[in-house]
């Protein structure tokens, strides 16, 4: 088996000639970030992402909204975050006084990010203001649904010293922000097909209603960290755990069921037989659950290979192998329900096998239907040779979503100062 070669990242050029401060002006270059998360890494990702693409990965905050959790809260998460957040802090007053307690209980935040700012769009607003003169303008950039009116806020409160760039469909008044990115498949609902699936008096409803305008920048798959650098990079960084692993090197990536890709043991035992098929062209397996898999799930897959010597199952202790995985692995096996996974395993080039892309519905069909029209994964069925080496332009969405965003800059007379 040869050794792993990836490309070379690109050298950046040291920039000669006139200072950018005196041939455009301050006021015309960004140099700094903020971040709108939501809690969620595959979300605040899709941020990162970009911002490591647009080389400002080193100079931004992050401010993260937080819903209440715990008891009621629970119930309530389905709700627009500033309703949710009301019914909470009436919550709290209710058994404030019924406890006859002074004070009032405190939400902290969740995981322990104690560090992350609290997202308030006022005090991103009065933070540019303030530093204008000095730093110049400020690149906004959000992701999820519990983000879009912080984001919105500030683009309404300080328009001329912003840029924001909402990440995934926000559903209605995209006019909102500078940019939108967002999946292909989130016009699904436009599309024939998708007009079949909804009753014609329910489609008023169904967003989106109208087809993108030139602001909205449209990809294939989602937002992620990952590209050559980082592949390069984290393959010196586990080269002492896979050098020598026999190949070719499969690894299987399990997700969890959702609304729109339900399934459940059933799913499991399918992919443990087919697995257990594809061992004999296998050097070694490994095998990676996410945070949603639930326990039936990786239960049956531990029970039916988990003492198999090719298999490896990680038990979910740090360090996370996720990085040295994309970048070792010979192909994968990735299950159907999470977009992020996907695009992340078909950004290497290398063969991506999907598991339970026939169980999903609504707009994932449209996205599983697009990576197979491009070539760029195959369903997984067992019978595979995984020493077959097939190959495809990888997915580039992130690069692409960069470029879309300098130009957008470039039409403001905006520029960014990496």
């Amino acid at each position: 088996m040869k050794p792993i070669q990836l490309p070379e990242p690109p050298s950046p050029t040291a920039a000669r000639g006139t200072p950018d401060i005196f041939e455009s002006g301050l006021h015309t270059i960004v140099r700094r970030a903020v971040i709108i998360g939501n809690g969620f890494p595959s979300s605040e990702n899709h941020s990162i992402g970009l911002l490591r693409a647009l080389g400002l990965s080193h100079n931004h905050l992050i401010y993260r909204v937080t819903r209440p959790k715990g008891g009621i809260d629970d119930w309530l998460q389905w709700l627009p975050l500033s309703l949710h957040q009301k019914f909470h802090y009436l919550f709290s007053l209710f058994r404030a006084f019924s406890s006859k307690s002074q004070y009032l209980p405190i939400t902290s935040h969740p995981n322990g990010l104690s560090s992350i700012l609290e997202a308030d769009a006022n005090h991103v607003v009065n933070l540019v203001r303030e530093t204008y003169e000095k730093e110049g303008p400020l690149l906004v950039v959000a992701s999820g649904r519990d983000t879009i009116s912080i984001a919105s806020s500030i683009k309404r409160l300080a328009a001329d010293l912003v840029f924001v760039v909402q990440i995934q469909h926000p559903r209605s008044h995209l006019n909102r922000f500078d940019m939108v990115i967002t999946p292909h498949h989130d016009y699904y609902p436009l599309t024939p097909e998708g007009q079949k699936q909804v009753p014609k008096f329910l489609r008023s409803w169904i967003t989106p209603r109208e087809p993108p305008d030139s602001h909205v920048v449209l990809t294939l798959g989602a937002l992620h960290r990952i590209d050559f650098a980082s592949l390069r990079s984290a393959a010196i960084t586990w080269q002492d755990v896979f050098a020598h692993v026999p190949r070719p090197l499969l690894v299987v990536n399990i997700g969890g069921p959702t609304k729109n890709c339900p399934y459940g043991v059933d799913l499991a035992k399918e992919l443990a037989t087919s697995l257990l098929s594809v061992l004999g062209s296998c050097g070694s397996v490994r095998i990676s659950f996410s945070e949603r898999t639930p326990q039936k799930v990786s239960d049956i897959i531990v029970r039916e290979l988990g003492n198999n010597p090719k298999v490896y199952v990680w038990d979910g202790q740090e360090p996370n192998p996720h990085v040295g995985h994309l970048a070792w692995a010979d192909a994968f096996v990735v299950t159907a329900d999470s977009v992020s996974m996907i695009s992340e395993a078909c950004s290497t080039g290398k063969p991506v096998y999907i598991m339970g892309a026939d169980r999903c519905k609504w707009k994932f069909t449209e996205f599983h239907k697009s990576l197979r029209e491009r070539g760029v994964v195959r369903p997984f069925t067992g019978s595979e040779d995984i020493s077959e080496n097939w190959s495809y332009p990888p997915l580039d969405d992130t690069a692409e979503a960069a470029k879309r965003v300098h130009e957008a800059l470039a039409a403001r007379g905006w520029k960014l100062k990496i």
